[in-house]
C-alpha cells in the first residue's frame, strides 16, 4: 500500500514514514542527517555485543574485522587483508601478531610465492569468531524480519550505493564461492 508521501502534492505527516521513491533527487539535508543518525546508531548497537566480548579478551574492533575478514576468507593473503581493511602493514601487525601469538590466527608461507602470508582462523579463532558473528546475526536477523525482504533488498542496494568502486570490488570477491566453513548454519528465512 503506498505511503501518503508517495501521492503528487501530498505534504508529509510528521512522523510519518518518508515514501521509498519520494523525491529522491531532491533530498533534504534533514533527511541525509537523518540517514547518517541512522548509520551511526545502528551500528553502535550492532557492534556493542561483539564489542563486550572482545574487551574482555583485551581486544577491539579492529581485532573482529581481523578474525571476521580472516574467517570469511581462509587462507587470504596479507596483502588482500590490507586492501580490504584499508590500513597500513604497521596498523595490521598491531593486531595480527597478537591474534597470531594467542593462537587465534595460524599464519603460513605461500606455496607458489614465499614472500606471501597466507591467513587462516585455527580452532580457537574459528570459536571465537562464530561467538562475535553468533551475536550479531540475530541483531541483523531481527531487523531484517521487521524490515520484510523488500526493505532488505533497498538496505542492501542503499549499503553497496555508500561504497566506492574499490569496496564494491572487494565485496564481489567475498561473495564468491569459496571453502565451505565447518559447522555453519543452513540459511535463515526472514520473509
Amino acid at each position: 500500500m503506498p505511503d501518503q508521501t508517495d501521492k503528487p502534492g501530498a505534504e508529509p505527516q510528521v512522523g510519518a514514514p518518508v515514501g521509498a521513491g519520494r523525491n529522491l533527487l531532491f533530498l533534504r539535508e534533514e533527511e541525509l542527517r537523518l540517514a547518517q543518525d541512522l548509520l551511526f546508531f545502528g551500528y553502535r548497537d550492532f557492534t556493542a555485543g561483539p564489542d563486550q566480548i572482545l574487551a574482555e579478551l583485551g581486544m577491539g574492533r579492529a581485532h573482529h574485522r581481523v578474525l571476521h575478514f580472516v574467517g570469511r576468507r581462509p587462507g587470504i593473503t596479507v596483502g588482500e587483508l590490507l586492501g580490504i581493511l584499508g590500513i597500513t602493514k604497521q596498523s595490521l601487525a598491531r593486531v595480527l601478531t597478537p591474534l597470531v601469538e594467542q593462537g587465534y590466527v595460524l599464519q603460513a608461507t605461500g606455496r607458489n610465492d614465499r614472500r606471501q602470508r597466507l591467513l587462516s582462523l585455527t580452532a580457537k579463532g574459528e570459536a571465537l569468531e562464530r561467538r562475535l558473528f553468533e551475536r550479531q546475526r540475530e541483531w541483523v536477523m531481527q531487523a531484517y524480519r521487521e524490515a520484510g525482504p523488500v526493505a532488505v533488498e533497498g538496505f542492501r542496494r542503499v549499503m553497496r550505493g555508500l561504497m566506492g568502486p574499490a569496496a564494491r570490488a572487494q565485496l564481489e570477491r567475498l561473495e564468491r564461492p569459496g571453502p565451505a566453513r565447518p559447522g555453519t548454519p543452513p540459511l535463515a528465512r526472514i520473509g
